[in-house]
């Protein structure tokens, strides 16, 4: 046998590990998981809707100034939320973990094995962990609005704003990061935002599948990606966590990429 053909062969192997990894992952999405995710896209829909009409309620055109930056600020903390959620689980952490494990970094793990399993997902696997946290944060701001008086609520307007457009892209987030897998059938406006880098580009994303997959981890709309990259942020913040902990990053996600399979 040629070396060329005992590469072929490993290729094969680490293949067929892959596809059988991708499924023993997939089986690990219970009913429990379905429903937590069906609750939390109900709440989260509920509350939002509920933020939104307080905030079309109190609206004054002289808030205008200040509420349109701190909606812009939200945006920015999703993304960069999104960047600190998605490098935590890539990074850290095992699908071996109780409850977490299987819960929340099974999906990370399936997807760098699979990456084009989340355009399989229906809209409750593809969006019910986020709106999970969205929830919390609409729920806060649902109680903020329900227990203050009308001043304090123009007084703290702006900050209603932030919280709104945090919440709202947040539970958008892994919808715009299935749009920057998805390359067919795309509603023209998605395909609009994503040429103008409005949202998460593909070309964008791509950038983080290269193995690895240590870096480029805001999802939301990437626009904080350079300059998290060019500050290294990520790495410096792997280097005091292993200095400390004595942990390897990307140690679980590695053996998942070379074949892991669940004994």
């Amino acid at each position: 046998m040629n070396p060329g053909q005992k590469t072929s062969s490993s290729g094969t192997t680490k293949f067929k590990k892959n596809v059988e990894g991708a499924q023993q992952l997939k089986q690990l999405y219970g009913t429990g998981k379905r429903t937590q995710e069906l609750v939390s896209v109900i709440l989260c829909v509920v509350f939002t809707l509920v933020n939104l009409c307080f905030l079309l309620h109190y609206f004054q055109l002289n808030n205008f100034f200040t509420a349109l930056p701190a909606l812009v600020g939200g945006i920015l903390m999703a993304d960069f939320s999104s960047g600190l959620v998605h490098w935590a689980a890539d990074t850290w952490g095992s699908v071996d973990i109780p409850f977490v494990g299987t819960a929340f970094i099974r999906s990370f793990r399936e997807h760098h094995i699979d990456p084009t399993a989340i355009t399989r997902h229906d809209w409750i696997e593809t969006n019910g962990d986020n709106s999970m946290l969205a929830t919390i944060l609409f729920g806060y701001s649902s109680y903020t609005f329900l227990a203050s008086t009308p001043a304090a609520i123009l007084d703290g307007y702006s900050v209603s704003c932030f919280l709104f457009s945090f919440g709202i892209f947040v539970s958008l987030t892994n919808q715009i990061h299935k749009w920057s897998h998805t390359y067919s059938k795309l509603p023209s406006i998605v395909t609009f935002l994503q040429d103008y880098h409005v949202i998460l580009p593909k070309q964008h994303h791509r950038i983080h599948h290269i193995s690895p997959h240590e870096t480029y981890y805001c999802i939301t709309t990437g626009w904080l990606n350079h300059p998290l990259e060019k500050l290294q942020f990520w790495k410096q913040l792997e280097k005091y966590i292993e200095k400390l902990t004595g942990f390897k990053p990307r140690d679980d996600d590695m053996d998942w990429a070379k074949g892991k399979i669940i004994q």
